[in-house]
Formats: structure tokens, C-alpha cells, sequence
């Protein structure tokens, strides 16, 4: 093996300041149509959080919960409602019992080119109202939504 040709290092895509708080101003958006006060985490291609908002009357513990969708969504590159079906595998199921892992809906990966660039995470509403916001806020931005 050749060291001298060998790559060191990849390039990696990263979700922008502008990019994270746009996201973030279009999920406030889209829970004000759809009825709830929500907590708006947006993490960049690492998991760590890039940009956040917790409108006044969102339950406190939104804002955790946001960011552990946003963190989860950016790691495995998977929606977060995805994990429902993965954690009732036995051979899966003891990644539950890590702390920041959410396996609830209202967690998408931010999708840019193929790539993942960053994590959303929504929190406040149900699971559905989560997801729906989240959907909704990705698409207007021109982000693609995982299947």
C-alpha cells in the first residue's frame, strides 16, 4: 500500500448558521398553523448544536427532547420515528438505553445533495404534530425528507 496516495481526510458538508436559523423560523411557521408552542433544535453534521428556539409556552422539557431529535436524526441519518421499528429488535433494542437516542417522531436528518449536512429536531406538540412540522419546514426550504 501506497501511503503517500492514501486520503487522510474526507470532506465534510456542514449545515450553515443561515441554513439553521431559516429552518428554525420555518418550523415556528408551520406549529403556529398547525396549533402548538414548540422547542426548534437544529444540530449541524457532527451533532452538535448549530441553532435553537423555545417559544415561551413550550414545556420546558421540549427543549431537551428537541435536542436529542436533532442530535439523533444528525448521527444515524435516520428519521427519529424510524426507531420505533428498529428498538422492537432484540438484537437493537439495548441502544435505548442511550441517553440522547430518541425514538420518536419530529427528528429528520437535514439533507442536502445526498449528504447529510445536519439534524433537525421539533418538540412541543404530539409526535405527529412534530413530524408534520418538521416536513413542512424542510420542504419549504428545498431540503429532501427521508422515507
Amino acid at each position: 500500500m501506497n501511503t503517500a496516495t492514501q486520503a487522510k481526510s474526507l470532506p465534510a458538508a456542514s449545515i450553515t448558521l443561515s441554513a439553521a436559523t431559516a429552518l428554525i423560523d420555518a418550523v415556528r411557521t408551520a406549529a403556529e398553523e398547525i396549533g402548538f408552542e414548540v422547542a426548534v433544535a437544529v444540530a449541524d453534521a457532527g451533532g452538535h448544536l448549530k441553532a435553537f428556539e423555545r417559544a415561551d409556552d413550550a414545556p420546558f422539557l421540549a427543549a431537551e427532547v428537541a435536542v436529542d431529535k436533532a442530535w439523533t436524526a444528525a448521527s444515524y441519518r435516520i428519521a427519529t420515528h424510524v426507531w420505533n421499528s428498529y428498538v422492537a429488535n432484540p438484537q437493537v433494542a439495548p441502544l435505548m438505553h442511550h441517553p440522547r437516542l430518541m425514538a420518536v417522531g419530529g427528528g429528520y436528518p437535514v439533507i442536502e445533495d445526498g449528504k447529510v449536512i445536519g439534524g433537525l429536531g421539533i418538540s412541543g406538540g404530539s409526535y405527529e404534530q412534530d413530524q408534520q412540522a418538521a416536513e413542512t419546514a424542510l420542504s419549504s426550504l428545498g431540503f429532501a425528507i427521508p422515507a
